[in-house]
């Protein structure tokens, strides 16, 4: 059996063979036109990660500079679409074709995670790469999972980062530790999957500020 398309383009070459010159042309050419598949193309959808930070200043800052570094992600995880996996297959690591976040999952987070730690008054002054200073401490890592389970009971997002803060000047590791949080997505659209997620995300970073919190100097009585 022929298909339509293959139908259609050897009809639209049919009537440019028995035309000639310029019309046999256009004739060529508005046949291929309306050879397309009668379906709409689906068009992507980008999302942006917007957490609100849940952790205010307390007490005082720790009298140092913290560095943020980019977070390393491996495989699906260093690139844009958004990741889930089903209760039917867990061991595999599936991705939306058309949902995308705006930009890599590891540089949002890494972004958020200075934003939250800044806004919580835990360092004297926060960094991240692009901006001039010399930091005392440094903190970085990968991001493990951030992911979509739509057929969980009921369904969530699930997210895992591992993080190490080290000295500066030795790297000598001062804490290190893997952080897991998830979050029930409300609804079934993926506007409420990113929602979600961005939910996600500001868990994640309230238990690390409240461990690098841990490390400030306690406020004089």
């Amino acid at each position: 059996m022929v298909s339509m398309s293959v139908w259609c383009r050897r009809h639209a070459l049919g009537a440019a063979v028995s035309g000639s010159g310029l019309a046999g042309l256009l004739m060529l050419l508005i046949g291929l036109a309306g050879c397309g598949s009668s379906a709409p193309m689906k068009s992507d959808r980008f999302f942006a990660l917007a957490p609100v930070t849940s952790e205010s200043a307390v007490g005082w800052p720790l009298p140092a500079t913290l560095l943020v570094n980019d977070l390393a992600a491996r495989g699906l995880l260093g690139g844009r679409q958004i990741l889930f996996r089903t209760a039917a297959a867990p061991l595999q690591v599936q991705r939306y074709e058309d949902l995308l976040w705006e930009e890599p999952v590891a540089r949002a987070l890494a972004r958020h995670l200075a934003d939250a730690i800044r806004a919580a008054s835990v360092y004297q002054m926060v960094l991240i790469p692009a901006d001039r200073g010399r930091p005392d401490v440094i903190l970085g890592g990968e991001v493990e999972r951030f992911e979509h389970h739509p057929t969980a009971a009921p369904p969530r997002v699930v997210g895992a980062l591992q993080l190490t803060l080290v000295g500066a000047d030795d790297r000598r590791p001062i804490l290190s530790r893997r952080y897991t949080a998830e979050a029930l997505v409300s609804g079934v659209t993926p506007e409420s999957m990113a929602e979600a997620f961005s939910r996600l995300a500001a868990l994640l970073a309230a238990d690390v500020v409240r461990d690098l919190r841990g490390q400030a100097p306690e406020p004089d009585s």
